[in-house]
Parts: structure tokens; sequence; C-alpha cells
């Protein structure tokens, strides 16, 4: 069934220093400058290096993506996109979120301002009863995220995942 929604189905999100918004095609430059970044990748196990057509094809499928079962948010701080939040429905009520932050940004409480505001969203106003995420079991960063938006740890899941060809744990919270 094709995609009958459009990206304008997806509301703005505002906090005290960020909005999220839907991706747009001007969008790549930011998107390409940060993720070219090695230490933004190191969790995230991306191809390296990481090209502008992999820019390109990222910002095209967050434009595309079904909102009522993929929302995708472009975090924009200080007028520049510095990364992107996302939710994916799972079933009614349930949604995972995956999120990332440019590096430059790391430990300024920008990720977690983003976390909340989607969780609120999601809970007020898209009938979701439970999210939730996963990191690498070596990502603190992440779990500090989860941990000061109100999220809670539920457990460790054995080699969940790859990264560049080493088998890694997630740890689960909700």
């Amino acid at each position: 069934m094709p995609n009958t929604r459009s990206m304008e189905d997806l509301p703005e999100l505002r906090t005290d220093r960020l909005l999220l918004r839907p991706f747009r095609y001007g969008d790549v430059d930011d998107v390409f400058a940060y993720a070219t970044d090695p230490e933004w990748n190191r969790y995230l196990g991306l191809p390296e290096p990481y090209t502008r057509g992999m820019a390109e094809e990222f910002v095209a499928k967050a434009i595309l993506a079904d909102p009522g079962k993929n929302p995708i948010w472009a975090i924009v701080h200080e007028g520049r996109v510095c990364g992107g939040i996302d939710l994916r429905i799972r079933r009614p009520g349930l949604a995972e979120m995956g999120y990332s932050i440019a590096q430059r940004l790391w430990g300024q409480g920008l990720m977690t301002e983003a976390v909340r505001a989607v969780i609120g969203h999601a809970f007020e106003s898209m009938g979701i009863v439970r999210i939730q995420a996963y990191a690498a079991s070596r990502n603190k960063g992440s779990w500090r995220v989860m941990e000061k938006a109100g999220m809670k740890r539920e457990g460790v899941l054995r080699s969940n995942g790859a990264i560049r060809g080493e088998s890694i744990d997630d740890v689960l919270y909700a």
C-alpha cells in the first residue's frame, strides 16, 4: 500500500533550545557534516566513510517515511540540523525509538530534550503507551539520555547486534 500521508502530517515539536521538524532536502549538507565524524558513528555501525550519497539517501527516506508508522524528526539547534530522532510503531500502542545528535553537542542535554519532547508527543497525541529503545552496552552516554528522560533499564540483550563485524550486547530501556 503506498504512503498516502505526507510529512506535513508530522507536527513540529519545540523545546527550550530545539526545533524538531520533518527533514527537508536542503538538510543534506548538515547531515553530511555531522555524519562524517567517526566518533558520531562509533555506536551506530554505519559504513565508513559516510558519503554524501548516503546523506542524500537518508534524507530522502526520512522525507518519504509514513509519519503514522515511522515519524522521523530532524533536530534543529541554532538554525542547523544536528541530528535526528524517530519512532517505529511496532504494534498499536508500542513504539521503538532511535536517535542521534552531532558529536560536538554531546553532553549538553540536547538529546535528552529531544527525547522528552518525542515521548510526550507520542503519549499525548499518538496513542502510544510504551516506548522502548536500545543502546549498545558500551554507549553509556545514550543510557544517561534515556534515564534523564525518565526511561527505565529493563535488561541486557546478549549478542543482539553487530558493529563492524563485532557482536555487541544491547541495553533495553522503556
